[in-house]
């Protein structure tokens, strides 16, 4: 056997050695957490409120891959088995109540302290502490009990349906409103859970933050007016979204209203709220540096 064969295999044992601890781990993933996703994506993830639930644990893998780097950089030698074994037995205690009860939003988060406390077990909590943002942005991907969801959607959809009743009855359409119902013409919409919802809220704040840790802005000033900026954009961007659809029912009829137009009008619900980030993010760079010249100059 030459040199070179020897060094390939003693590179290959360390590889084989990780695969093999890191294997009993899949698995026991794979048992726990695949049935739990099958419902997922055969049931609510298929809904138009839950939709952004297998996009945010995309993203979320994403980022974590993103700062592979920065994770194993921050590991510990001391792993803290102390605060991974709690984790650990903590999150699994949740997601027996979640299977038993069929509680998702149990069973969801339990995946998300799961993978937390192997990450501490084996990396540290210094490695759980630099990645702590894909962590909080798989909180989004849980699905809120729907009482919760119903208690908090309907003053929403109050307030949106009031917002387009005013600004379409300003634009000159014959428009009036009952409740979440708005009659303009001949026709009814129903402002729906999709349309102004809080789960619509949550996804909208969730791109956002995504928007936030992608630019890594250095200014405090740009982070938090941002932050707190986003409420107010996605109640704007669900506004603009029930305005398409209501002009489009009344120029083009309810089934234009019900069929492709009502998904480009989810589009428009995007677009308008990326864009309206974008445009206070450059509005808020501005006054950053408004305000640090003025610093500099006094």
């Amino acid at each position: 056997m030459n040199t070179s064969t020897r060094l390939n295999l003693a590179s290959a044992l360390p590889r084989r050695d990780q695969l093999l601890e890191w294997l009993p781990i899949v698995i026991g993933f794979a048992v726990l957490y695949i049935p739990s996703f099958y419902t997922l994506f055969t049931g609510i993830w298929m809904t138009e409120e839950q939709a952004h639930g297998p996009i945010i644990l995309v993203l979320s893998v994403w980022l974590i891959w993103r700062q592979r780097e920065q994770i194993l950089a921050a590991a510990e030698h001391d792993r803290a088995p102390v605060a991974g074994w709690l984790i650990f037995v903590a999150a699994l205690l949740v997601y027996i109540a979640g299977r038993s009860q069929q509680i998702l939003a149990f069973e969801i988060g339990s995946f998300v302290m799961l993978t937390a406390a192997i990450l501490v077990l084996k990396l540290g909590v210094g490695a759980l502490r630099a990645a702590w943002f894909p962590f909080f942005f798989m909180l989004f991907m849980i699905p809120l009990p729907s009482s919760v969801v119903s208690t908090l959607t309907l003053p929403m959809k109050m307030a949106v349906s009031y917002v387009c009743e005013h600004i379409l009855f300003w634009a000159g359409y014959p428009i009036a409103r009952t409740g979440v119902i708005l009659q303009i013409g001949q026709y009814q919409l129903l402002v729906a859970d999709a349309c102004a919802g809080l789960q619509t809220l949550l996804t909208l704040e969730a791109l956002g933050l995504f928007y936030l840790n992608l630019v890594r802005h250095t200014s405090a000033i740009r982070n938090i007016g941002l932050a707190i900026l986003i409420i107010p954009i996605s109640f704007t961007a669900n506004v603009m979204r029930v305005v398409a659809l209501t002009l489009i029912t009344y120029y083009f009829g309810d089934a234009a209203g019900q069929g492709f137009l009502h998904g480009f009008a989810g589009m428009v619900l995007f677009v308008s709220a990326l864009v309206l980030i974008l445009s206070l993010d450059s509005l808020l760079q501005w006054l950053a540096r408004l305000w640090h010249a003025r610093k500099v100059a006094s």
